[in-house]
């Protein structure tokens, strides 16, 4: 027996969080922890955590998620980084900041999952 995926989501956006805590915990295989919705926020969950991985926007007020991955990936190398965005313009800029998936909101469920499970590194359309 596996232990489930401990998971942090961040996002600006209240509905996006609700909708992503309840798409995720029907899955037995994943735990939310914590949630925020900044990237400075994200920081300080991490920091308190320590998480399997983050699950998070990347244009959020104040730090943004491609800072605040960089920050994690630096600080704490082992929780793996997941970027859900609505632009496909930030690719370049998560795979040098260290995330281990790049995914375009509207992804399916299961894309997700994939993302999130142990020793994943993989992009919904394109390798990060």
């Amino acid at each position: 027996m596996t232990l489930p995926v401990q998971t942090i989501i961040v996002d600006d956006s209240h509905r996006s969080r609700a909708g992503l805590r309840a798409l995720l915990t029907t899955s037995p295989d994943i735990d939310v922890v914590a949630e925020a919705c900044s990237g400075g926020e994200a920081v300080e969950q991490v920091e308190k955590y320590l998480p399997d991985v983050v699950l998070m926007d990347v244009r959020m007020p104040g730090m943004d998620g491609l800072t605040a991955a960089r920050y994690i990936k630096k600080k704490w190398p082992k929780i793996r980084v997941v970027l859900l965005t609505m632009y496909d313009s930030y690719r370049e800029e998560a795979r040098a900041a260290g995330a281990e998936a790049y995914l375009i909101k509207g992804c399916s469920l299961d894309e997700i999952l994939q993302a999130l499970a142990p020793g994943s590194r993989q992009d919904s359309n394109v390798a990060v």
